[in-house]
């Protein structure tokens, strides 16, 4: 499971931490499949718009930007900037493909599969 969560730079360091006494102790540890955000990102990421997109992306290989644009509706610039957010905290790959004799199509990669992602957030 992936979590996402919300904390400062403190909280992480506080997280690496209590991993690095686990090893320090000879105990086995899980690896940890987090990212922190800070406050404001965290609640942009939980728009309700940026989780359809997770939800469309999940387990998909590949999906071009413009099968995004029609299945969700919304104009390239808004689309790009939901990407640009899931690309920042490495959610999401975006690259340029050749499309032969049409130039080319941005694609995107999805980084977390059929994965479940948990959001956390501690007040």
């Amino acid at each position: 499971m992936m979590e996402i969560k919300s904390g400062t730079l403190d909280d992480f360091f506080e997280s690496a931490k209590e991993t690095a006494e686990e090893v320090d102790r000879g105990r086995p540890v899980t690896r940890k499949k987090s990212i922190w955000l800070d406050t404001e990102d965290f609640i942009k990421l939980l728009k309700p718009s940026r989780i359809e997109l997770i939800k469309i992306l999940r387990g998909e290989k590949k999906v071009y930007i413009s099968d995004l644009m029609e299945r969700l509706h919304k104009s390239r610039t808004s689309v790009g900037r939901d990407l640009e957010l899931l690309r920042k905290y490495g959610l999401v790959d975006i690259e340029t493909e050749v499309n032969p004799s049409h130039g080319q199509k941005k694609v995107v990669r999805p980084l977390y599969g059929d994965e479940p992602i948990e959001f956390r957030v501690a007040v």
